[in-house]
């Protein structure tokens, strides 16, 4: 359904990827916008929305966080605004094959896919990001400006960050297909100029305060593998309030053990891999039925709010941990190929040709999945 033509992945990574913005005209070819605004609207109004009204009338921002009930775009909808939708790709099939598009990023690096409305003048103002991202263009068209790294910080609303005005680098009206790449840190803004629905793919980009506060929630709820200071060549001290530069590189290399220890591997697993907040539901189903299923020539359905995905280990390792949040199976390593299919796929059909003993396996692994509520053998 979408075809993004960028010709040399790897020049672009290598000239552009959080170094440079870049312009890519017509990038999708006869792009097709995956849904409407009537849509977006009725996803605004799901109870676990991450969605928002933003508003300006003569200089005066104003911003409503969803969810939304139908009377509520009455009352914000004013003057010139814009309807975000964050994580549409955990509603939407047709979202996680645009996602798809960016094959040549991690998955683990893809945070979501949001979706603005805007009509004419609508915006949310100049602006920096944290994280990488890709502006497509939909239906309409839009002028964005994009400066360079760095700006002065306005808050002219509680909810909204903005940056003061820049001198842009790239100044460019987006036409339906056309896709804009800013890098982290380069100021942008974006002004409508015809009603207008962006797909914005957003990168995650965890920082040290995120990494290191997760990672102790996971170490104290597996304590039992913790080691306590130790110090059994303890001398006399010179001074009793003086903490000596052997004891802080003795507790300095306590907390660094914690993360070489056996703790870090799962715990990044399931860091990388947390769901959504929709928890998915155990299947009781049995390993014929399924194999009928998929044997059959029936897709298996992907729950949209699961994100897998397996640690590198050495080769010679036979087996691979799957993780999903809180949950993780293994998986014989031959199988990679087909896992990593299944998680792209919003809907999976069985591979026609696999080796007698690989099919066992890989059938094996999908009634664990299923059964743990993370595939669906009929759509939901």
């Amino acid at each position: 359904m979408f075809r993004f033509n960028l010709t040399d992945p790897q020049t672009f990574l290598e000239k552009h990827w959080q170094k440079q913005p870049l312009l890519l005209k017509g990038a999708f070819t006869d792009f097709t916008d995956p849904l409407d605004e009537h849509d977006l609207a009725g996803l605004a109004q799901e109870p676990d929305i991450d969605a928002r009204i933003v508003s300006s009338a003569q200089q005066r921002w104003q911003v409503h966080q969803g969810p939304f009930t139908e009377e509520d775009f009455g009352c914000y909808c004013k003057g010139q605004w814009s309807l975000l939708v964050q994580g549409v790709d955990r509603y939407l099939d047709a979202a996680t094959e645009l996602l798809n598009t960016f094959d040549f990023i991690p998955s683990w690096r893809v945070e979501d896919l949001m979706v603005s409305f805007s009509v004419p003048g609508g915006g949310v103002g100049p602006h920096i990001d944290q994280y990488d991202v890709f502006i497509i263009q939909g239906k309409g068209a839009r002028r964005w400006q994009v400066g360079g790294q760095g700006g002065e910080s306005l808050r002219p609303h509680p909810l909204l960050s903005q940056v003061s005005t820049f001198e842009p680098v790239i100044d460019v009206v987006l036409q339906p297909g056309d896709v804009l790449y800013i890098p982290p840190g380069f100021a942008h803004c974006g002004e409508t100029i015809q009603d207008s629905l962006n797909y914005s793919v957003g990168f995650r980009a965890p920082n040290q305060a995120e990494l290191i506060s997760d990672f102790a929630d996971f170490v104290l709820d597996n304590a039992g593998h913790c080691q306590r200071y130790t110090d059994p060549q303890r001398t006399v001290p010179a001074y009793r309030g003086q903490v000596t530069q052997q004891d802080q590189n003795a507790l300095r290399s306590l907390m660094k053990q914690a993360i070489d220890s056996p703790l870090f591997e799962p715990w990044l697993g399931r860091f990388l891999s947390q769901q959504g907040e929709v928890e998915p539901e155990p299947l009781d189903i049995s390993f014929q039925t399924l194999k009928r299923h998929v044997l059959g020539g029936l897709p298996l359905f992907r729950s949209l709010s699961c994100k897998g995905a397996w640690l590198e280990t050495d080769e010679s390792e036979p087996l691979r941990q799957l993780h999903f949040g809180d949950w993780a199976v293994n998986f014989d390593a031959r199988l990679q190929p087909w896992v990593d299919g299944l998680l792209e796929q919003s809907h999976w059909y069985y591979p026609q040709q696999i080796e007698p003993e690989l099919s066992d396996l890989l059938l094996h692994l999908l009634h664990q999945l299923v059964g743990a509520g993370l595939w669906h053998l009929h759509e939901n």
